[in-house]
């Protein structure tokens, strides 16, 4: 990711994106075929899985600012919140998709799919109006820009309480992947039919939730703070539901309250960053967030192995909730430094 958030900063990202898209589409290409033919080994699934991953470090954060250069900055909040609800719809239809097409055609044909579906991304960015974008400055090559995008962002305070808050909530709140499927199995006995009702009411209030948030109005540092609080809240009353019928009837607005958090987050920080270093703080924004999945999931999984799904989903909630108190007081001190800061001048003068 540092790698990334260096190349979103000096190049042209619509062109940078065509790359990444286009390389991802030859892994998968790829994979398809050595599984078509046969000849698939072990070390070729982990070497075209770490290309992956290469891959998306460089365009994780060159998609999150291209959204910044394609609608300008008073439309950037209702773009993000837009493409966090086409995120959520990809989630719950995707999987759908490909359990059919594995179970009709095969998984090697799935993957090939999968590679025809990047050049549709890339057709896409050729057609783009360039004179209608809203580009910013490039960084210059200079030394120790890594450094001083780390620097930046974390003497920046509005930066650095969104970011911290997304650690916490990353790794203790935003583990469903881990929580769900315990949490439907052996609190209600629901199995993979109730794990798919499941996450299907989530992934529709992350839908409807993400429209009303793009409709709401700009993102603000306090807004997302609020949100934040709002989700907190609402996991806590999730691990509470005495019954399944409870529990799908909250997941909605868990869904709602969650898409809302990532993308008022996400805003947040492309608003008050420096366009210079906007590309390192996107980066920061996804290791915050995707980077903090692997060290969470375990430790949710722990708790609910040892204690209950319902304690690990509570300290999830109350993590998202600590980290909402967090922003609220950074904010306000941050918020009285300004005012003191306005009327020493006045005072002097």
């Amino acid at each position: 990711a540092p790698v990334g958030d260096h190349a979103a900063d000096r190049c042209e990202k619509r062109r940078l994106i065509m790359a990444t898209q286009s390389i991802a589409g030859l892994l998968a290409l790829t994979l398809g075929i050595v599984t078509i033919t046969g000849t698939v080994e072990l070390w070729m699934v982990y070497a075209i899985a770490a290309g992956f991953g290469a891959v998306t470090a460089v365009d994780n954060p060159s998609r999150q600012t291209f959204v910044m250069e394609m609608v300008g900055p008073a439309d950037v909040s209702n773009a993000v919140t837009l493409n966090s609800v086409v995120v959520n719809a990809a989630r719950a239809i995707g999987p759908a998709i490909g359990g059919v097409l594995i179970a009709t055609v095969g998984i090697g044909q799935c993957f090939v799919v999968n590679a025809v579906s990047y050049l549709a991304v890339v057709i896409a960015l050729i057609l783009i109006r360039t004179d209608e974008l809203h580009p910013s400055a490039r960084s210059a090559r200079a030394p120790r820009q890594l450094r001083d995008g780390f620097h930046y962002a974390w003497n920046t305070t509005t930066l650095r309480t969104t970011l911290v808050m997304l650690v916490v909530i990353g790794t203790l709140t935003y583990e469903f992947s881990t929580t769900l499927p315990l949490f439907a199995e052996f609190t209600f006995g629901a199995g993979a039919s109730g794990l798919a009702v499941m996450t299907s009411l989530m992934g529709a209030g992350a839908v409807v939730g993400g429209l009303v948030v793009a409709s709401s109005g700009a993102a603000t540092p306090r807004r997302f703070v609020m949100v934040a609080a709002t989700f907190g809240l609402l996991v806590c009353a999730l691990a509470a539901m005495p019954t399944l019928v409870a529990a799908y009837a909250v997941l909605p607005l868990v869904g709602a309250a969650g898409v809302g958090t990532i993308a008022l987050s996400n805003a947040t920080l492309q608003l008050n960053s420096d366009p210079r270093f906007r590309g390192r703080v996107m980066a920061l924004f996804s290791m915050a967030l995707l980077g903090s999945t692997p060290v969470g999931g375990p430790i949710a999984g722990w708790i609910a192995e040892h204690f209950s799904p319902r304690v690990s989903l509570l300290i999830g909630g109350v993590a998202a909730l600590g980290a909402a108190v967090y922003g609220w007081r950074m904010l306000a001190r941050n918020a009285s430094l300004d005012a003191v800061a306005a009327i020493e001048p006045a005072m002097a003068g």
